[in-house]
């Protein structure tokens, strides 16, 4: 199974065959119960993770003391707070496990290695972080432009285990809107 995942998510034209094998043995598998948190406000993070199966919310406390989520990250994709694990310094942020998840790790360290002895997994990260520096900016321009009910629908189409199995109100916060909202939107689109 570790072999296969991390293929899918290391994917990249360049990455040969024995490059592929040493990203592969650079990982260690982790499990997580559902409520233990991978990250809090004031570390730093010291590694990331590849969800093999289970659910991960990130989420961060605004001025007022409520409990924002930010990101979700499901089966195939990667646990991370970038700003903390490349620039080495406390994160703002906390992940959290919704649900009791399967993880493959890799420390700052190894990856570290990895990356500058690694053309080809250099070329990935590039290509990796450009894309999500998309979909964040994606995300972002989405609040201004499209309405809570076209989010929503968009979550659905994009990223349908986060409403099998997170609880609505990550959802509701995830989309900038409230639980009351929340609930209309779904009552409105199930009719």
């Amino acid at each position: 199974m570790r072999r296969k995942l991390l293929e899918i998510v290391y994917a990249h034209p360049l990455i040969t065959e024995d490059e592929m094998i040493q990203i592969v043995n650079a990982h260690e598998r982790v499990c997580f119960k559902k409520g233990d948190f991978l990250l809090k406000e004031g570390n730093i993070a010291n590694e990331y993770f590849i969800i093999e199966s289970g659910l991960i919310r990130t989420f961060v406390y605004n001025y007022e003391g409520d409990d924002i989520t930010t990101n979700f990250a499901g089966d195939s994709e990667l646990a991370i707070e970038v700003s903390s694990l490349f620039q080495r310094i406390p994160t703002q942020e906390n992940m959290e496990v919704l649900i009791d998840t399967v993880c493959w790790k890799i420390k700052f360290e190894v990856f570290q290695k990895l990356f500058h002895s690694n053309h080809n997994f250099r070329e990935w990260g590039r290509a990796w972080l450009s894309n999500s520096l998309y979909g964040f900016k994606q995300r972002s321009t989405s609040f201004f432009v499209d309405s809570a009910t076209q989010r929503y629908l968009q979550l659905m189409k994009e990223k349908p285990q986060i409403l099998q199995q997170a609880p609505l109100k990550y959802i509701a916060s995830y989309l900038g809107i409230t639980d009351t909202s929340l609930s209309r939107i779904r009552k409105e689109i199930n009719k």
